[in-house]
């Protein structure tokens, strides 16, 4: 980045309108491109609806499914359409399943994968990120679980730079493409390899209640991600640590609703998001084959974010809506984002239709 700003030239004077002009429908949307070329300020791919991304959230809870065996899930998120002619999309694959339940003893182990796509801006800034994840997963009692888990995974980044435009082609009103800029990309494409780890506790005394949470860390090599070579930069091009927290319940209230408070905390260099609320579940049939769900979020300082969700038998969608709260709400009038998460449970054939006991509060029996 800062190769970019040596390169600048002087802009000339400019009018408030011009300004404004500018940062509502160029520089804002530039800026947030070159945000993404800085490696210590990149953004990594996260969904609102974190608990609808287990395997991204924490590696260790790949295979930790309270409810079912195996689990498979579709996530997508658009963001900015309002103030973006381009705006960010991203989505993702992923799936999960318990394997050796029956070959170890109060225990199991959870194997699974998850591709994730990110398209941002003018550039079409894209990352693709496949990770295959493991985890152990060991019972202490009859009411405690410790499970720890890791991900493994390939990451590309790359960007378009046609589209951009550069200070430089400022042309006192408008920036002109057809003029030539200074600034040149030294490799536009760049692969690296990358590593999570983490942990999760749960403790589900009875049926009614279940508390879970868990810490990871995302990034744990530190790979480099430059669309510069190294000896044309002077910055640390590695991507920073991410650390990630969470923390959640289930409370069965009576065979018609069930509460599920929740939050997520995250870090990575000076930056860091909370994103605290929860959701209640409503038995629609009685019997616990079809649910409603209903809730909101908050995360502070940025978005409100409310919820609904549908499950039926071993279905379940859910949608959710950043409506922006911050100073950007001005130009995107409280239009942040949309989101949603298709989701699928199941049990393996050999038991035959019977499920096994959940370790979290359920309408099913």
């Amino acid at each position: 980045m800062k190769k970019i700003i040596s390169k600048q030239t002087v802009w000339p004077p400019v009018t408030r309108v011009t300004i404004n002009r500018l940062l509502t429908k160029v520089l804002l949307p530039v800026s947030c491109v070159l945000c993404f070329c800085m490696p210590a300020a990149a953004q990594d791919l996260h969904f609102s609806q974190w608990f609808n991304s287990p395997l991204t959230t924490n590696p260790a809870n790949t295979g930790f499914i309270p409810d079912a065996d195996y689990r498979l899930g579709v996530n997508y998120r658009n963001q900015w359409s309002t103030i973006m002619s381009v705006p960010y999309k991203t989505m993702s694959i992923w799936g999960d399943a318990q394997v050796f339940r029956d070959r170890i003893e109060s225990g199991w182990l959870g194997l699974g994968g998850v591709i994730l796509r990110d398209v941002a801006g003018s550039g079409s800034l894209t990352s693709t990120k496949i990770y295959g994840s493991a985890a152990y997963h060991q019972m202490l009692g009859i009411a405690h679980l410790l499970s720890f888990g890791f991900n493994v995974g390939w990451a590309n980044k790359r960007i378009n730079t046609t589209d951009l435009k550069f200070p430089d082609q400022f042309d006192g009103k408008f920036f002109d493409s057809n003029l030539p800029t200074s600034v040149v990309l030294d490799q536009p494409n760049v692969n690296y390899f990358d590593v999570q780890v983490g942990v999760n506790y749960a403790y589900f005394p009875t049926d009614r209640l279940y508390l879970n949470g868990g810490i990871s860390v995302m990034h744990l090599n530190q790979p480099r991600e430059s669309f510069f070579t190294s000896d044309a930069s002077d910055y640390d091009s590695r991507v920073p640590r991410r650390y990630n927290a969470f923390v959640n319940a289930s409370v069965k209230l009576n065979e018609q609703i069930i509460v599920n408070p929740m939050a997520y905390y995250s870090t990575t260099a000076k930056t860091s998001e909370l994103v605290a609320g929860g959701n209640v579940q409503y038995n629609l049939s009685g019997d616990g084959e079809s649910q409603l769900f209903g809730g909101l979020y908050y995360r502070p300082g940025d978005a409100v974010i409310p919820m609904i969700g549908f499950e039926w038998k071993t279905i379940k969608l859910m949608f959710t809506y950043d409506a922006t709260t911050s100073s950007l709400n001005r130009y995107n009038h409280s239009r942040g984002a949309f989101e949603f998460a298709l989701l699928r449970h199941g049990f393996y054939n050999e038991y035959n239709g019977d499920r096994r006991q959940s370790m979290c509060p359920s309408f099913k029996y």
